[in-house]
């Protein structure tokens, strides 16, 4: 079966996203993504993404892991497919689309920017050693200094699946933030990939919203760097743990077409 696909990047956070509209039969069963998402077998993507049809919106978003299993939302992979949508014309200038957490929408800026609407959040959990939050998908964020020297890989991998979490475990990020500025840097473990990503927007999102709380600012926008480039993230502050009008902004590139082969 001939499937074809593009190939998006959001500051690095990659996805391979395809247009499902029309398929008959889905040859996406976890193998064949696992396989897809391998970066020595496959195209290489840290997920794969299927544009669906909906019966109120613009479209629907069905997001998988690199493991072959359904994911939470995506931040970066929310703005990949809007960007999808729109070379597909489906949109145009702003789109409302269906996403496993509920309704998103995405509007575009002349520069190219795409600036994505996520879910409101209710509480953060203090730990001992970080704060866990749900911005779409969950995520433990623990402050750490010297962050370019940090060995993510294996802090993250043992921080993961910690029994604190639940069965599903947890993406870990890792912060390193001043009460002083609006600037942070972020580092991610994602949980589905089992590894660093080089960006992850519900993670940098989560990690802003923590900085708000920590620090008890009353700044609103945060600028933060992640190893793929930069993204903002905004909001606005009902109470001490109550964040709504979340906002993510930052770019969703197109890299290359292609055609594959799938054996159902």
């Amino acid at each position: 079966m001939l499937v074809h696909f593009s190939k998006y990047h959001g500051t690095g956070n990659d996805f391979i996203l395809t247009d499902g509209r029309s398929l008959q039969i889905s040859p996406f069963n976890s193998g064949i993504i696992r396989q897809l998402c391998d970066r020595r077998f496959g195209i290489g993507a840290d997920g794969l993404i299927i544009l669906e049809k909906s019966e109120n919106f613009d479209f629907t978003m069905k997001y998988f892991n690199a493991d072959g299993r359904e994911g939470t939302m995506c931040g970066n992979g929310g703005r990949c497919i809007s960007a999808f949508a729109r070379k597909l014309g489906i949109v145009s200038r702003k789109t409302v689309f269906e996403g496993i957490d509920g309704i998103h929408t995405a509007s575009f800026s002349a520069r190219g920017d795409i600036r994505l609407k996520l879910a409101d959040v209710s509480g953060l959990t203090e730990m001992e050693d970080g704060y866990l939050l749900n911005t779409g998908s969950p995520h433990f964020v623990k402050l750490a200094e010297n962050l370019d020297e940090l060995d993510v890989e294996r802090l993250g991998a043992e921080i993961r699946q910690q029994d604190r979490f639940g069965p599903g475990g947890v993406n870990v990020n890792f912060l390193e933030a001043d009460a002083h500025t609006d600037q942070l840097a972020v580092r991610t473990f994602e949980r589905g990939v089992e590894g660093e990503t080089w960006s992850c927007g519900t993670g940098v999102t989560a990690a802003a919203i923590m900085a708000s709380f920590h620090f008890n600012t009353d700044r609103s926008s945060f600028t933060v760097r992640t190893r793929g480039g930069l993204l903002n993230v905004a909001f606005r502050r009902e109470d001490k743990q109550e964040y709504r009008d979340i906002y993510l902004t930052g770019p969703a590139l197109h890299v290359y077409d292609g055609t594959i082969d799938i054996i159902v």
